[in-house]
């Protein structure tokens, strides 16, 4: 059973990464605690740029490579959520 999305942040958030990386998954069943990289969505770093530049767009929040905790930040959707919803301009 999938966990649901805690905000509509977090549902908006799944549908521009399913938009965006054009995945062929539909953005309500994806598992907001589950890993965006490897073995979760399998996301790879060419995806974390083409959605860091979609979130900057959509919201105004520059992610950066150099930012020590950007790990943590694109943990999940959950985590990644969360930064934007503290750092978002738009």
């Amino acid at each position: 059973m999938t966990e649901s999305f805690a905000s509509s942040l977090e549902r908006d958030l799944a549908s521009l990464i399913v938009q965006t990386l054009k995945l062929k998954v539909d953005p309500a069943t994806i598992n907001p605690t589950q890993t965006l990289f490897g073995d979760g969505l399998g996301l790879d770093s060419i995806d974390a740029l083409e959605l860091s530049l979609a979130i900057s767009q959509t919201y105004g929040y520059q992610l950066k490579s150099s930012d020590p905790e950007i790990k943590a930040i694109f943990s999940s959707l959950r985590a990644l959520s969360n930064a934007i919803e503290k750092n978002r301009t738009k």
